[in-house]
């Protein structure tokens, strides 16, 4: 065991599976995480190796024994359930089948893609074709428990997700939302132009995103910074502190009570070398121990 307690931030790291999924608590317990986000196959191939039984004990008695409270997947980045193109559409339906289906077999709780790309075909009929696919995946998959999380986007190209309303309309059209949540990244946020990087921002930002999507909702937060200016609409992570955000954002959100039991990943650059992820989580750290903090307060 790493020694991590349950008083310790839930905050960890996106960290590699090669040689297999069992390999990835321990890569996160290495650098101290109490909370890791993983693919569950490689992010790049619409279709995976099958995850063979002692894999998933190994996962098992790997994260018992690394300490990880929390762990999160993400799905392929190949998935596009908002494509009109018929042959991506499909292959993206039967991705994020197996990717649900991987999920659950390893007992990740929360499954977070990229809402999708209408790809021109317009805003309102991308966010349909987003909810109709989730109607019918969660319908093909009731009865597990595996929450599918939407995660909010920069807004490149024909992207859906970089407004709250686009979030909350494709929300507004799934039946079963038991299985819904959302997963807010502080890059992508930032630069689709919502402002957090003093109290007052931040506190406007979160009233926006409760009043529109509900603060209910939020299961994960990818903690980057953004190497490009806010509103740019370019999704380019960097270290935290490094980039235009800042590191009063991320004091807020380390001091924000609503967040405490919400684990908060980072998706920070590995270079120059991979020991970054550790710096990372050390000033996330020490930002959760500084106190007088507005964002304390909550809303």
């Amino acid at each position: 065991m790493n020694g991590n307690s349950t008083k310790e931030p839930l905050i960890g790291a996106h960290v590699s599976i090669a040689g297999g999924v069992d390999r990835a608590p321990l890569r996160g317990g290495e650098l101290g995480c109490t909370a890791i986000q993983i693919f569950l196959k490689y992010n790049t191939r619409w279709q995976g190796k099958p995850i063979a039984p002692e894999e998933r004990s190994a996962f098992f008695r790997n994260r018992k024994r690394a300490g990880i409270r929390s762990c999160v997947a993400h799905g392929c980045y190949l998935i596009n359930l908002a494509s009109p193109d018929e042959i991506i559409y499909r292959k993206s339906l039967n991705a994020m089948m197996d990717e649900l289906e991987r999920a659950a077999f390893l007992r990740v709780p929360f499954l977070v893609i990229h809402p999708g790309s209408h790809m021109g075909d317009g805003e309102e009929r991308g966010i349909h074709r987003i909810a109709d696919s989730l109607n019918l995946l969660l319908e093909k998959t009731r009865g597990s428990r595996v929450k599918i999380l939407l995660e909010t986007t920069a807004g490149q190209g024909t992207g859906i997700g970089h407004r709250f309303e686009q979030i909350a309309g494709i929300l507004q059209l799934v039946k079963n939302r038991r299985r819904l949540g959302v997963c807010l990244d502080t890059a992508h946020i930032f630069a689709a132009g919502y402002d957090i990087r003093t109290g007052r921002a931040y506190r406007k930002t979160m009233h926006m995103f409760d009043d529109i999507i509900g603060i209910a909702r939020l299961r994960v937060i990818h903690m980057n910074d953004s190497r490009k200016p806010m509103g740019s609409r370019v999704d380019r992570h960097e270290h935290i502190g490094k980039g235009f955000i800042g590191l009063e954002a991320f004091r807020l959100i380390m001091n924000d009570r609503r967040f405490e039991g919400i684990p908060k990943i980072l998706e920070t650059p590995k270079e120059p070398e991979p020991a970054m992820d550790g710096e990372n989580l050390r000033i996330l750290r020490e930002l959760a121990l500084e106190k007088g903090s507005r964002g304390r307060r909550g809303l």
